[in-house]
């Protein structure tokens, strides 16, 4: 193995908060019942869509009140992007063994590009990272293995000698049908309903927490 993907949110990043910081704010504002935390945090990883719909469950995704208040969403986290997010523990010291013995790190992520370089400007993460790729960048994203490629061409380093980590079943499924050696991040946001049966995402490997991640790591990159 010689380079490892991350997705972003989850599994690299500990966002949640800052999203249910945002959420319940607009619950009270509009005199909504408040959304608990935890659903909260096990939607972060479906998107800006989820979130809204966390507040505004009646109303349709295509409605036009429903998108005006995504937008209203989107710009509100755009401004408050890193108040309470950063680095799930353990990652930093994960994230200098990898640079330490050249081994390119990067994203491939769901998140859009404009919100995913905002972020890794402001945790000054930006110019560590090898490789970012996000739905922008491609016609389809993950669970399609289209960024996965995208990802590992820019590399210049085959998809089967890259390692993918996610918190997601389409995660897994993209880095599987890149054939790639996935580890799925069991600390992230796991999907309410996908909690159970782990096993069945057909990870190559599952981790509890970060140091667990980097034992695997630095077996699989030889370091």
């Amino acid at each position: 193995m010689k380079a490892v993907l991350f997705d972003l949110d989850g599994t690299l990043i500990d966002t949640a908060a800052d999203f249910i910081r945002i959420i319940q704010s607009m619950c009270r504002e509009q005199q909504r019942p408040v959304v608990d935390a935890d659903s909260i945090r096990s939607q972060v990883s479906e998107g800006a869509r989820a979130m809204v719909k966390l507040v505004y469950p009646e109303l349709a995704v295509d409605d036009a009140t429903f998108l005006a208040h995504r937008q209203d969403f989107l710009e509100r986290y755009g401004k408050q992007i890193v108040v309470d997010t950063d680095l799930f523990e353990g990652m930093y010291p994960l994230l200098e063994m990898l640079e330490q013995h050249q081994i390119p790190w990067g994203i491939v992520t769901n998140k859009p590009r404009n919100l995913s370089e905002s972020l890794l400007e402001a945790l000054d993460l930006q110019q560590r990272c090898s490789v970012l790729v996000c739905p922008d960048d491609v016609t389809h994203a993950k669970p399609h293995p289209e960024p996965m490629f995208l990802a590992a061409k820019q590399l210049e380093i085959n998809p089967q000698q890259i390692i993918y980590v996610g918190d997601h079943p389409r995660d897994i499924e993209a880095g599987r049908n890149a054939e790639m050696y996935t580890i799925l991040a069991a600390y992230g946001y796991l999907p309410v309903q996908q909690r159970d049966n782990l096993q069945a995402w057909q990870a190559d490997c599952i981790i509890e927490n970060v140091p667990q991640l980097q034992q695997v790591l630095q077996q699989h990159l030889k370091i």
